[in-house]
């Protein structure tokens, strides 16, 4: 089976496509892009050049991927955009390659993007992360798996978001949120654990009543952050869930969310 390609779209040769990808109408392929079986770039979609999409793929219409990065360090270096299976990109996305500084902006596998969604130069997000609509992403933003990013939100550049994290609409992000958290505001601030969305995600009890003994002791008490890592190893289970969120707090690089 041959990729189908509509008669106005264009396909640069140096562009490799699997047999049954399709490409919509005015849509641009790259050079140097690769995409995976079955994935569809749908109607105007572009693929400027070092786009590599896994299998499964779908590209909204409107949307760019693989515009040169935002960033003045840029000297036109070979970076790349990687997306990972099975995500689905909606329309008038926009995903811009890496710099120097880790060569590429990463999505992960199974994740979905929603319309207008931006994620600026050397971003790295998680597989099964969820991002919805406006939300933009400054460069060097780091998201991992499984995170929940409501609309209309502005994440600041190195900021990072732990994984099964829930960040509500409108939020500026400017600080780290750890992971199984949720958090709200202009500036942010958490609001207690993800409880229901671990619940969701099949966490144990036992697991989700320790991780909420960790989000007290750290963000509830009267002890700062180290005092509260000293307390952590004889008050906390070591599951490796809570491991996961002190080790996130301890290497927190722009400060954590309180």
């Amino acid at each position: 089976m041959s990729a189908r390609i509509h008669p106005t779209a264009v396909v640069h040769p140096d562009a490799q496509l699997a047999d049954d990808v399709e490409v919509g109408p005015w849509a641009y392929v790259g050079p140097h892009c690769t995409v995976g079986a079955g994935s569809v770039i749908q109607m105007r979609a572009t693929l400027e050049e070092h786009v590599h999409l896994a299998p499964r793929v779908t590209v909204g219409i409107g949307s760019v991927l693989g515009g040169k990065p935002q960033d003045l360090k840029f000297k036109g270096e070979v970076t790349t955009v990687e997306v990972g299976e099975g995500t689905t990109i909606r329309e008038y996305a926009t995903i811009n390659r890496g710099t120097s500084e880790s060569h590429k902006t990463t999505v992960g596998k199974g994740c979905f993007l929603m319309s207008y969604v931006h994620l600026a130069h050397d971003c790295h997000v998680g597989d099964g992360v969820i991002i919805s609509n406006g939300t933009q992403l400054a460069g060097h933003v780091k998201i991992d798996d499984r995170a929940i990013i409501s609309g209309l939100c502005a994440v600041h550049q190195f900021a990072k978001i732990g994984r099964h994290a829930f960040v509500g609409g409108m939020s500026r992000v400017a600080k780290d949120i750890p992971p199984y958290v949720k958090a709200v505001g202009n500036p942010v601030k958490l609001y207690g654990l993800n409880s229901v969305g671990l619940q969701r995600s099949g966490f144990p009890e036992p697991v989700v009543s320790e991780l909420k003994k960790a989000y007290r002791l750290f963000f509830r008490s009267d002890v700062n952050i180290s005092q509260a890592m000293e307390r952590a190893a004889g008050e906390l289970q070591p599951f490796p869930e809570v491991q996961a969120f002190i080790a996130f707090v301890e290497a927190s690089g722009r400060g954590i969310v309180i």
